[in-house]
């Protein structure tokens, strides 16, 4: 258990000062994990509703803040190239993302073209039925990705390196509220927009074979 906590604790270290230097993304992450928080308690009330929460407001805020804030091209603070933290991210690189967003992006209109969306669903009859169905395909849709990527890491690597991965992506939420939480601060009164911390050394820090993300 020692061993796997260390783990985590590396890929959430490795994380943040590879993926999160600029506030606003990690603004825009505290948001994020907010309304995630939200979308786990509707796990248990309405599915459905956890799905439209976790993909409209959770996961917009947060790649919106990778794909149009994070600086990219050559990392001075690391001294890596943004090419070779895309190759060795074990997560969702940018191009994962990309396909990602495009499937959830298509997946209103597949339902929309398809209503019992090949036999898996019963079709809606309205418009409200519609959104819930909706939110019935995006939650599936992030399971899906989860234990693909899954899938995936025990294939190139081990098992272990993937559980280790799936912990961190569904305990983010609880670890950037406690790493964000100050952001907003520092970027609307400070005015900062990039972390000066992340040049700061860290006890435990070192140069891993894969960066987490």
């Amino acid at each position: 258990m020692s061993s796997f906590l260390h783990d985590l604790k590396v890929q959430r270290w490795d994380d943040h000062r590879y993926y999160h230097h600029s506030r606003i993304n990690q603004s825009l992450h505290f948001i994020s994990a907010i309304s995630f928080l939200v979308a786990y308690a509707f796990l248990i009330i309405n599915p459905p509703v956890a799905g439209l929460i976790g993909w409209l407001i959770s996961m917009v805020t947060r790649q919106s803040g990778h794909f149009f804030f994070e600086p990219r091209g050559y990392d001075h603070i690391n001294q890596v190239t943004d090419e070779y933290k895309e190759e060795i991210k074990v997560g969702f690189n940018i191009q994962r993302k990309v396909v990602l967003m495009a499937v959830w992006a298509g997946l209103p209109l597949a339902l929309w073209l398809d209503p019992d969306f090949f036999g898996l669903m019963e079709p809606h009859q309205d418009l409200a039925g519609f959104v819930l169905n909706v939110g019935w395909l995006w939650l599936w849709l992030g399971a899906s990705g989860l234990l693909v990527r899954v899938l995936q890491l025990w294939r190139k690597q081990n098992l272990y390196t993937g559980i280790v991965w799936a912990t961190k992506i569904l305990t983010d939420p609880f670890h950037d509220i406690v790493m964000y939480w100050k952001s907003p601060y520092y970027l609307f009164v400070k005015r900062q927009l990039i972390d000066p911390g992340h040049h700061l050394a860290h006890e435990d820090e070192h140069k891993p074979e894969f960066a987490q993300g």
